[in-house]
């Protein structure tokens, strides 16, 4: 039934034991409110504190201390609730159990496990990889933290730096996508208007060298009408010439037989 309890999203980081917060076994009404407000530990997870009782269990001497690290965990990796089937609310809180060199080297070993398990690349940008790197190091910041909650506010300050750079550099390329594909819709449009210039460009050059060729058929035809014409008035005038000086010439001679006579 522990298997019941535990969320589908297993993370790096270690967390405690799920804690059943509400438990809703009939319809809302005002006695079994009373009823469904006390959380009910799971069974077969073994002794879990409630949610009232897991901010102040029975300390010793550090125990101020204790609470403190776990109010910075919480504030660093708030707890994780989900609802099941049936209503049951659960909650589970970041562990606060020191971590040892073997808890270190686990972690390597699982985040290289999962790495592989879940197919993330190795170069470029892999949501996987980015999700597994980010519990790997909040789970360093949870061990650090244990130890000492000054070195955990620090390195929270540089994960929450680096995520907002990441965040700012993923709405930078997500805004150059949108101008890009802005930019090539535009020029594909362009596009369509430029080739339907192109093709009515096309079309009045086929027309004007039509015309070009009618007008130089035309103009062929006009020169051949003018030469012959000339050649015709040439022809013309050459024949007048020869009549006018034929008769010049007749002329001259009867003029002379009319004087010879005379003499």
């Amino acid at each position: 039934m522990a298997a019941n309890v535990i969320p589908a999203n297993v993370s790096l980081v270690r967390y405690d034991n799920p804690v059943l917060v509400t438990k809703h076994t009939e319809k809302k009404t005002p006695s079994a409110k009373d009823k469904t407000t006390a959380p009910v530990p799971p069974e077969g997870l073994g002794p879990v504190p409630t949610a009232a009782q897991g901010a102040a269990p029975k300390r010793t001497g550090h125990g101020d201390s204790k609470q403190d690290t776990e109010e910075v965990l919480n504030s660093i990796i708030p707890p994780r609730e989900w609802e099941e089937e049936g209503g049951q609310l659960w909650r589970q809180q970041v562990s606060t159990t020191p971590a040892t060199r073997l808890d270190v080297l686990n972690l390597q070993e699982q985040l290289d496990m999962k790495l592989q398990q879940r197919q993330a690349r190795e170069t470029g940008i892999c949501p996987v990889r980015r999700e597994l790197y980010s519990q790997a190091f909040d789970e360093v910041i949870r061990q650090v933290t244990i130890n000492c909650a000054e070195r955990g506010l620090l390195l929270l300050r540089i994960r929450d730096e680096l995520r907002m750079t990441l965040s700012a550099y993923q709405t930078l390329y997500e805004s150059s996508c949108a101008f890009g594909m802005r930019k090539a819709l535009q020029a594909e449009q362009g596009k369509e208007e430029l080739e339907a210039s192109i093709a009515q460009l096309e079309v009045d050059k086929e027309e004007l060298l039509r015309q070009v060729t009618e007008l130089r058929a035309k103009c062929d035809q006009i020169e051949k009408r003018a030469q012959e014409q000339r050649q015709a008035e040439e022809r013309k005038h050459a024949e007048e010439i020869q009549f006018l000086k034929r008769t010049n010439q007749q002329l001259k001679t009867q003029l002379e037989g009319i004087i010879a006579p005379k003499k």
